[in-house]
């Protein structure tokens, strides 16, 4: 990197500093002056020329005396953060494709421009057992046919994607809606440092930015961005992930939507998103048919079921487990064998990935 490039780069991340500029007003400005490093050193009758700056240009004069660029700059590198720009060969081609593109993206981890190979899943925070499960089931499946999978890390839905991804040995990228050196929700610390060390935390929010709620339709707009297509698993009428299926489709990208309970309310934003066109899934082939990648048909899928050889012990306990929790002590009573024979068994089958046991000692079918 050349001097000037990393000029550009400390003052890019000063203006980014500012939250009342927001990236519209930044990439204007700097086309304006020229560059990040004019438009930081600009007089302020120069930065009242600029039509958006022009009523605040001595607020943007004020607010440079409060930011140090070099001390902002020395705090990502203490963080272990680095970023990306919109003129880096790096920054993601198809975010490249958005109205407003974040003009500058920090990360930490093993940032991959996985654009052509990626798959936003997303839902509700407040998931049931049933959507936690079918969103980890299907990042499993698209992560088996080599599709990296996209998500906000925020509780329910997210988190479950994520971990279906990870438990599979894939790469998935988490977009947060605060600075990188706050986690958020805070209970996911343990989850935000697996999907550091293996894929990328994503943010365009700087150092010290708390997650606040009008930050979150901001960040949904980068989870469909950096995405070939975006999948609701659960949400309710008014659901934040509707904002990012509609990012999604504004951006003209595939939507996809999990059908559910119809009593539910965490199923009203999918079926909603149904009825309007949206993409109905049942298996990750539903989305593998209508991206645009190569993919092994669904008998091909690594985790496919049907391909697995059970034994006649397996198959009987296999068919009384629902995909509900059920407890252990009722379907040793289903199957009336002895309970080792079915612990046994259970074990089997959780190791061929056909049952998970959840706490409590109870087993669903996957």
């Amino acid at each position: 990197m050349t001097k000037i490039e990393q000029e550009e780069l400390l003052y890019l991340n000063a203006l980014n500093c500012m939250p009342f500029l927001g990236p519209r007003r930044i990439t204007a400005l700097i086309d304006f002056m020229g560059s990040a490093t004019q438009a930081w050193h600009a007089p302020e009758q120069k930065v009242k020329q600029f039509e958006d700056l022009k009523s605040l240009a001595s607020r943007f004069i004020e607010e440079k005396r409060k930011i140090d660029p070099l001390t902002e700059w020395e705090q990502l590198g203490k963080n272990n953060i680095k970023c990306i720009v919109t003129g880096s060969p790096e920054y993601p081609a198809l975010l490249k494709q958005l109205p407003c593109p974040p003009p500058v993206l920090y990360y930490r981890g093993n940032f991959k421009d996985e654009g052509s190979r990626a798959v936003a899943i997303v839902g509700s925070r407040r998931a049931t057992f049933y959507g936690k499960e079918v969103a980890h089931r299907l990042a499993g499946e698209l992560t088996a046919a080599g599709i990296s999978i996209v998500s906000g890390m925020a509780l329910g839905i997210d988190t479950a994607a994520h971990l279906g991804c990870l438990e599979n040995n894939g790469y998935t990228m988490a977009v947060l809606g605060c600075g990188l050196d706050h986690c958020y929700p805070p209970g996911n610390v343990d989850l935000m440092e697996q999907i550091a060390h293996s894929g990328a935390v994503i943010s365009e929010f700087p150092l010290g930015t708390k997650p606040l709620p009008g930050h979150f339709p901001q960040r949904n707009r980068i989870i469909s961005g950096l995405s070939l297509g975006t999948v609701v698993v659960e949400a309710t009428a008014k659901s934040g992930s509707l904002i990012t299926a509609n990012f999604a489709l504004e951006e003209n990208r595939e939507v996809f939507a999990v059908p559910g309970n119809i009593g539910s309310p965490y199923s009203r934003g999918c079926h909603q998103l149904i009825k309007e066109g949206a993409h109905l899934v049942e298996s990750a082939s539903d989305i593998l048919n209508e991206i645009i990648v190569d993919h092994p048909v669904e008998e091909q899928l690594a985790i496919d079921r049907v391909a697995l050889a059970l034994n006649s012990e397996e198959k009987i306990v296999l068919s009384l487990i629902p995909y509900q929790p059920m407890h252990i002590d009722d379907i040793i009573k289903a199957c009336r064998n002895p309970a080792s024979e079915i612990i046994t068994t259970l074990l089997s089958l959780e190791l061929k990935k056909l049952v998970r046991q959840t706490p409590g000692k109870y087993f669903c079918r996957i």
